[in-house]
């Protein structure tokens, strides 16, 4: 009877973390906002620089929608998951991402993205 039991438990318990590694796989593949943003020259983010090139920037539908996840562009890559700041987009902004100032020979720091078709942007949070 116990036998029993413990099988039955452990087969369910199986099945449920199952469920919960399907779900939360599925957040990523079907994210709320995702764009691709071609840099033509090295940008920063937190904790890493970017080289001139192409980058997916997306927030998973599950969760908090002020997650941001910076990946290379066939997703193989992840260059920065971060908790950000949610800001209002500036009145006639036309691009995606804002970029900061920099000092001659560094990357400019990407202040903030703007997602396609939205009135809000995601601001990058520095140390």
């Amino acid at each position: 009877m116990f036998t029993r039991t413990l099988k039955v438990t452990a087969v369910g318990g199986a099945l449920l973390l199952g469920l919960a590694v399907s779900a939360y796989s599925n957040a990523w593949s079907d994210p709320l906002h995702r764009d691709y943003i071609t840099f033509s020259g090295a940008v920063a983010i937190p904790g890493a620089v970017l080289p001139a090139g192409t980058y997916r920037f997306e927030i998973p539908s599950n969760g908090p929608t002020d997650l941001v996840s910076v990946l290379s562009r066939d997703g193989r890559k992840v260059y920065l998951t971060q908790f950000t700041t949610v800001v209002d987009k500036p009145k006639g902004g036309k691009g995606h991402v804002t970029l900061g100032e920099a000092a001659p020979g560094t990357a400019p720091q990407v202040k903030a993205w703007f997602p396609m078709g939205g009135e809000s942007g995601r601001q990058f949070i520095y140390n």
